[in-house]
């Protein structure tokens, strides 16, 4: 809430309140009936009607009957002098809220906070005994008007009693807060009470967001908007209206039955904010309806599910690598936790989802999801959110420090439109955070938004709160303020960028983590049926996909089956289609330049970015003529400069476009296929440099030549973006306290005739396809003569780092050195087409390095290397090995993967490395070499979240002696080969599957454990199968061959999983050891235990450290351990064992004839305990050590019982 002095007025100069004010009032304008019969005046809340009321008003028989005045005779009587007699009124008057331009005056005034002047004199001290006698409780408050002065608008006195109750005590506010201070000039500050109920009832209901509580008055500070900066509708939408208890720290109510909503509503949006919300739908709906050029969201469009990802917050990985910290599900589970579009932002049974995370590798349609979001939004199937901002990371480049958290959502953020009146736009998001929807988009990596994560020093911070619509801060500073929360605290936050880099400070903050899951067999098929209209065409290409596995599975990634597509278009006129990535990229880089030079002016026509330009200017035009056939009057000056303002820039956008057309029309009649080869030298530098630098932006600090940027944009390589840099504020914002300093007044001055709606705008150039600027860069490497032998050697994959260790890889590098690998073993006449070299030349070059990635290949340790080391070697050895044309194969492509299957190591673990369905084919076709040269493989594939059907290539396979995966996902896969009676399989299946040792780090091992235990039991894979029973007919080897179970849940999630451990236990007869450390066990829990372990004949150890046993549950596991014949390990480690649980040990050991090794410390004996344990240690003959050191111990018992047996140990 706000003060603002109306008028000088002060009550302690008027003495006190006399019986009849009606001599001090004007009462020509007050109507009572019409006054006091207002229901927004006299509510009540009815959940708190137990409480007395505590004010109550005069009653109008003591006032004088008027009747209603007439218009004229309204306006006369306020020419009328005041009485010059003192008056005395309430504190607690409503004041005035700066109104905006054109919003009607409203009739109603609201109640303030009850509040009372006493009757004393300002020196006097205040009696409570007395301001409270004499008052009654019934009627609600009542409130008049009071004329101070001639010229002073009509002044609220809200007259009140207060019951004469035990309920009710006086609280004196000494400074009086401003919520409810009364500003009176030229006298001292009276002092002022408020009455509040002595005990407060129980409140279910929700407060509204910065409402006072417990009795507090709510700061000026308190409020997320600047001061007079919200219209009165604005600030209504940040305080909605909703029941509370009557006390000084909450208005009364304005209805009788206010529910609080279910969701964040604004009610009272003001028309021009509602104006501006519905031309950036419009304007939204066009400009997100292309996923690329020719492509359609709505006609192309395939809907991708998320899943929903779980981060572990152990505390204990020292790696920062975000692959460590995240939870890898299997396929099964993974299925399980698939969203829709409409619940990425939570569902109607779910809690809001504030601050969400979409992972996803290059090409996996981050950006279009966000193109499909922001699409649905216009289209009203997103009502949560009133405003949609899209921050695109390639404004972190703009580093000059003229820009606001204003100018930054509604001038810089993509497919915002021009906005005329961006004041009350932006009150009205600072109103409603909650409505407020910002996504930020174009971040290749987590780390770029570690950097700004990193805490920003204390006076940027103080500023920003301050004012943030001064244009003094850059864009880095802007964005860091809104991730970390300092601005725009209450709004939702999408931030979308690939799983690599480190990342914890930004997992701590999500509340929500998604990642793109990528096609499905279905989603491709449906998508090649949307991309092919032509029947025949579309079967063709379908026939060709299914016959090339590996070309099939990379249509997984949705950019790379954009690509496919583009190839299966000539799947006529190809003779064979590509077999590897590399094959891929190069035929669509062959099509492109085919196609460039039968048509060179229609590819740079459809990918200039005219088109946009002139949807700008329709939406513009369309909102404009829209907005004027809705108002009364014609437009304001600022509406006309504003509009005149955004077709300037609109002109020199289009003034822009036009230049680089007829650039790019003057350099395609002097491109001949001679200079092709040189612009495509250049332009696989370009990449080079991109991928070195980890962007896809065209390197901006040289001029890139006319020409080439032409060649690129015909070619469909690269893709012009409009980078608005400097936004310019308007005169009025400068007027309302924006930017104040003189060079920026200068410069607002020199461009009066512009608004803050005009920004300067810069053409930069974007590399179209992540896949083909790595590809270029690839060519760049492997076949150009600058690149030294020493360099090219450095940029090999696998390279060691400082003391040994391997660098970690970025994406968009692994593909460019999987590339170079595949180029420099591709067919030579191929390769011709991408550079000038002479036939001789490109030899020499290509043989060259060749035998340098050999040699570099050949010496690699693979048991050294890291198991995503290990897959990336896979890729490349079948980059490599895997032409597109089988007639030129040679000995090196063989002696590659024989190399690699050879020196594989027999153990091949992938644990904790995601497997796609390509990193699946080219393991599968490693392993499948390997057994050719009679090596077989153990396959460890737990958490690698490797689909069912990849599961299932790599399981059937001759040469696997063992494998582990998600225990969900082998029972599915031992499901569908029962299914479809592959009786063969199933039973290699079957045998072959191991699980020892079982270490449990989610709730959900231990779930899927339990269902392989019940098939074990059972001896069938479910009720209603059959077949399975002659294969299951001694139960699960798997199980019968776990002998360790660790059960690593923690504190937190341990106690969920206990009780299905209790109900599997006695199914594991064989288990030997088993870890229940650090899992909340009490005695309850212990007795449950104790049940379970008398099954359990083999076990041999039993960790129950660091739990809450205590003497009963010790109890309970002594009278089942004595009977367990194979037991000789047991720790009782950090318990809460006093006396009497050892006792109950002691008494226990002589009967534990296979124990060795017991560990009671840092438990609660003392010296008696002890000595039991070390009196009962003598008849324990088999016993090799007992530790029992306990801080609260003298040192002198330890060491006389240690002199009398040397078994007891102290550490």
């Amino acid at each position: 809430m706000q003060e603002v002095d109306h008028f000088p007025f002060n009550p302690s100069e008027f003495g006190d309140l006399p019986d009849d004010l009606t001599e001090y009032l004007n009462i020509d304008f007050l109507d009572t009936e019409k006054l006091f019969d207002d229901p927004w005046l006299n509510c009540a809340d009815d959940y708190c009607s137990d409480i007395q009321k505590a004010a109550e008003v005069p009653s109008q028989e003591s006032q004088p009957q008027r009747n209603q005045q007439t218009d004229k005779q309204t306006k006369n009587s306020r020419k009328r002098k005041r009485v010059p007699q003192p008056l005395c009124t309430t504190e607690n008057t409503k004041r005035k809220r700066p109104k905006v331009a054109g919003q009607p005056k409203t009739k109603e005034v609201q109640a303030e906070p009850t509040s009372v002047i006493p009757e004393t004199d300002v020196g006097s001290a205040p009696n409570p005994t007395d301001s409270l006698s004499g008052l009654s409780t019934t009627p609600p408050p009542r409130i008049v008007h009071l004329y101070p002065s001639n010229s002073a608008p009509p002044f609220p006195i809200q007259i009140i009693t207060i019951p004469d109750a035990a309920g009710y005590q006086v609280v004196q506010l000494s400074p009086p807060p401003p919520v409810i201070r009364l500003p009176l000039s030229n006298t001292a500050t009276a002092p002022t009470y408020i009455f509040v109920p002595a005990t407060s009832p129980p409140c279910k209901r929700r407060l509204p967001p910065l409402s006072p509580v417990g009795g507090a008055v709510a700061p000026v500070q308190m409020s997320s908007s600047p001061i007079g900066s919200l219209s009165d509708s604005a600030s209504k939408a940040m305080c909605p209206p909703c029941a509370s208890p009557l006390s000084p720290s909450t208005e009364m109510s304005q209805c009788k039955e206010s529910p609080p909503p279910q969701s964040p509503t604004v009610p009272d949006i003001p028309q021009g904010v509602n104006d501006y919300i519905q031309e950036a739908k419009a304007h939204m709906s066009q400009v997100c309806q292309d996923m690329e050029t020719g492509i359609s969201l709505t006609s192309h469009y395939v809907d991708v599910q998320v899943s929903q990802r779980e981060v572990l917050r152990s505390g204990k990985n020292t790696n920062k690598c975000l692959e460590k910290e995240l939870v890898i599900m299997g396929d099964t589970d993974r299925q399980k936790s698939l969203l829709g579009q409409s619940q990425i932002f939570g569902g109607s049974n779910d809690k809001a989802k504030r601050y969400i995370l979409l992972l996803g590798n290059a090409g996996m349609g981050k950006t279009t999801l966000i193109k499909k979001l922001c699409l649905d939004w216009s289209k009203d199937c997103i009502p949560q959110f009133d405003f949609v901002f899209l921050l695109d990371g390639k404004q972190l480049s703009l580093t000059e420090p003229t820009f606001s958290l204003q100018t930054l959502l509604l001038n810089l953020s993509s497919y915002a439109p021009s906005c005329m009146d961006p004041e009350a736009v932006f009150a009205q998001i600072l109103a409603a955070p909650k409505r407020v929807l910002i996504i930020f988009d174009g971040f290749n990596e987590l780390r770029d938004y570690e950097m700004l994560l990193q805490t920003q020093e204390k006076d940027l911070v103080t500023s920003l709160l301050k004012d943030n619509k001064a244009q003094t801060f850059t864009v880095k500073q802007l964005y860091s303020a809104i991730l970390q929360r300092v601005l725009l605290p209450g709004c939702t936050l999408l931030l979308s960028t690939r799983p690599r880099g480190s990342g914890l400070q930004v997992l701590r903050r999500t509340d929500s983590l998604l990642e793109m899951c990528g096609f499905t067999s279905t989603n491709v098929e449906t998508y090649l049926t949307q991309y092919f209209t032509d029947p025949a065409l579309r079967t063709s290409a379908l026939d060709c996909l299914k016959s090339s596995s590996y070309l099939h599975l990379l249509c997984w990634n949705p950019g790379l089956c954009r690509l496919m597509c583009l190839v299966l278009e000539q799947c006529a006129s190809l003779e064979v289609l590509p077999r590897t990535l590399t094959g891929l990229c190069h035929q669509v880089l062959c099509l492109k330049m085919e196609k460039e030079r039968k048509n060179p002016c229609a590819e740079a026509q459809t990918q200039t970015p005219e088109q946009p330009v002139q949807d700008e200017t329709q939406i513009l035009n369309s909102c404009q003529v829209k907005k004027c056939d809705g108002s009364n009057q014609k437009k304001s000056r600022k509406q006309q400069h504003t509009s005149s303002g955004s077709r300037r820039s609109m002109r020199t956008k289009k003034t822009q476009v036009d230049e680089m057309d007829e650039e790019m029309k003057n350099d395609v009649e002097g491109v001949d296929r001679t200079q092709e080869g040189e612009l495509l030298s250049q332009l696989s530098s370009l990449a080079w440099e991109g991928v070195k630098s980890n962007s896809s932006i065209l390197p901006t600090g040289r001029a890139v030549p006319s020409k080439l940027k032409a060649f690129g944009l015909r070619m469909g390589l690269v893709l012009s973006h409009h980078l608005k840099k400097r936004p310019l504020v308007s005169n009025g914002e400068n007027e309302g306290g924006g930017r104040g300093d003189k060079h920026e007044m200068g410069e607002v001055k020199e461009n009066s005739g512009r608004t803050d709606t005009d920004v300067d705008d810069d053409l930069i150039l974007l590399w179209a396809n992540p896949f083909l600027q790595s590809y270029m860069a690839a060519v760049h490497l492997s076949l150009s003569r600058t690149v030294t032998e020493r360099t090219f050697l450095q940029t090999l994959p696998f390279q060691s780092g400082g003391k040994g260790r391997r660098r970690p890889q970025r994406e968009e590098l692994e593909l460019t050195q999987r590339f170079v690998v595949g180029l420099l073993f591709h067919n030579r006449t191929e390769l011709q087409k991408l550079h000038l070299h002479s036939e001789r030349t490109l030899k020499d070059v290509v043989v060259t390095k060749q035998a340098s990635v050999m040699k570099h290949l050949e010496g690699l340790s693979y048991s050294d290397l890291s198991s995503s080391q290990v897959l990336e070697a896979c890729h490349c050895v079948y980059e490599a090995s895997h032409t597109s044309d089988e007639s030129s194969r040679n000995t090196g492509n063989t002696r590659l993967l024989t190399h690699l299957a050879v020196n594989l190591p027999e153990f091949l673990t992938f644990q904790g490395v995601p497997l796609s369905p390509p990193d699946v084919f080219t393991v599968q076709n490693a392993v499948k070499r390997g057994g050719t040269e009679g090596r077989s493989f153990c396959l460890d594939l737990e958490d690698s979240g490797i689909q069912i059907c990849g599961l299932r290539a790599l399981v059937g396979l001759n040469n696997i002696n063992t494998y582990r995966a998600c225990i969900a996902d082998v029972v599915a896969l031992w499901e569908q080969l029962e299914q479809a009676g592959e009786t063969e399989l199933l039973q290699g299946a079957v045998s072959t599957f191991k699980i020892h040792p079982l270490k449990a780090t989610q709730v959900c091992h231990i779930e899927h454990l339990e269902k392989l235990v019940k098939i074990h039991v059972q001896k069938r894979l479910s009720d209603s199968s059959s077949q399975s029973e002659s294969i299951l007919a001694e139960g699960v080897p798997a199980v019968k061959e776990l002998h360790k179970l660790e059960f690593e849940l923690g504190p937190e999630r341990g106690p969920l999983a206990l009780p299905k451990l209790w109900e599997l236990l006695p199914g594991l007869p064989n288990l030997q050891h088993l870890d229940l450390e650090d899992c909340k066990i009490g005695d309850k829990e212990a007795e449950n235990l104790a049940n379970a372990l008398a099954s359990l004949c083999s076990l041999e150890k039993l960790n129950l450290s660091q739990n809450c046993v205590g003497d009963q549950g010790v109890k309970k596991l002594t009278a089942t351990l004595k009977d367990l014949p194979k037991l000789h390990c047991l720790s009782l480690y950090s318990n809460v064992i006093s006396d009497e649980g050892a006792e109950s040990l002691a008494a226990a050991l002589p009967h534990m004839a296979s124990l060795t090794d017991l560990d009671v410390s840092y438990n609660k004996l003392t010296d008696a305990g002890v000595e039991s344990l070390g009196a009962s240690l003598r008849n324990c003959n088999e016993m090799k050590t007992l530790r029992m050191w306990n801080q609260c111990i003298p040192y002198g018992v330890y060491e006389r019982l240690q002199h009398q047996d040397s078994r007891i140990k102290l550490n």
